[in-house]
């Protein structure tokens, strides 16, 4: 029987794993972080029902639900003048990742996921405010490069003390998407960040690493973009709003894998147990097959959008019983094979 280690390994390199990799239950993965010193602190309650934190950046966040992730309510900087002497959290020192060594004694035969802050987007996004910030990418580019730049080689340091360190891929959240499309222009996001994208991942390949990224929204306009660029595998709550035939047709290659629970939006709303055990079988049906490519998920936050767990578990139960070789395994030719139609 093959390990989680394993699973994963071959489900990204589409190699016929023995089932389904999953996110749930006894998860092949394990999560690990470092010990570098930020500016970050827990939420605090400060009465109404709000909640107030300050980000690894200095950030100022707010949120008035418990269960809510919040959003960065006044970033670090005002203007573009703020950049230059901004000092960024030191990332570089191999010392802060002693924290994966320990993950890894504690599960030898687990994928070990180093977490990341995000991708040059995510964090410079949250030092402005959201429309300042899309704003000043049009008019003021010259220093919103240099802050990108900044950004890149900070975390080009970070994946490389993880790589070093023993993970098996890194791991970041960049939601570039409103709910109809990206929230730039897929002709800027090719100009200003396809490139950092290449050069990041291209840093966790001479590492000997994965990248997995997970995205919120509608960005079906920049998934080629990111899978050319080196992304391995990305994580989507909603894959009914890309469409999964759209998905599949993405894979054609096989370059890009797919994590995704039972679309969180639409499907898990309807409670309903049928429509939604189908829905677990059409994501093994087109993006796992018995080959690889598709991990099982499931979205921890049941209480945040107002689903008691039984109505996941009747996805998780679908994929466990279904997400077999014994189902799939004569369905799908060897790798690099293809068949008439595929």
């Amino acid at each position: 029987m093959m390990n989680s280690r394993e699973i994963v390994r071959r489900t990204l390199e589409y190699d016929r794993p023995d089932r389904v990799a999953r996110s749930f239950g006894d998860s092949d993965f394990v999560d690990c972080g470092n010990s570098v010193k930020t500016q970050a602190t827990d939420w605090t309650p400060v009465g109404g029902g709000r909640w107030r934190r300050v980000d690894e950046w200095g950030n100022r966040w707010a949120r008035v639900d418990e269960t809510s992730k919040g959003e960065v309510v006044k970033g670090v900087f005002d203007s573009p003048a703020d950049i230059a002497g901004y000092e960024f959290p030191d990332y570089s020192n191999a010392a802060d990742y002693a924290t994966v060594a320990a993950r890894r004694a504690e599960a030898p035969d687990k994928w070990l996921v180093g977490n990341m802050p995000g991708f040059v987007f995510n964090i410079a996004r949250k030092l402005f405010k959201l429309e300042d910030y899309l704003v000043y990418l049009l008019i003021e580019p010259a220093p919103m490069r240099m802050l990108h730049d900044r950004i890149e080689a900070m975390l080009a340091e970070m994946i490389r003390n993880y790589a070093a360190a023993g993970v098996d891929s890194v791991m970041f959240c960049e939601d570039w998407g409103t709910q109809k499309q990206t929230l730039i222009s897929p002709d800027l996001w090719r100009e200003e960040f396809f490139p950092r994208f290449c050069r990041l991942c291209a840093t966790a390949r001479e590492g000997g690493i994965k990248v997995f990224m997970h995205s919120c929204g509608a960005i079906g306009s920049i998934v080629g973009g990111l899978a050319e660029a080196g992304i391995d595998l990305l994580q989507f709550d909603q894959p009914q709003l890309h469409g999964i035939d759209a998905l599949a047709a993405h894979q054609e290659d096989r370059r890009i894998t797919f994590w995704c629970p039972v679309d969180i939006q639409t499907t898990l709303q309807t409670r309903d147990e049928s429509v939604i055990r189908a829905a677990a079988r059409e994501l093994l049906d087109k993006l796992w097959r018995g080959r690889g490519g598709f991990v099982a998920g499931y979205y921890g936050g049941n209480e945040a959008i107002g689903l008691d767990r039984a109505v996941q578990d009747w996805a998780c139960e679908e994929f466990l019983a279904h997400g077999t070789q014994a189902r799939y395994g004569e369905g799908f030719p060897s790798p690099g094979v293809r068949s008439p139609g595929d």
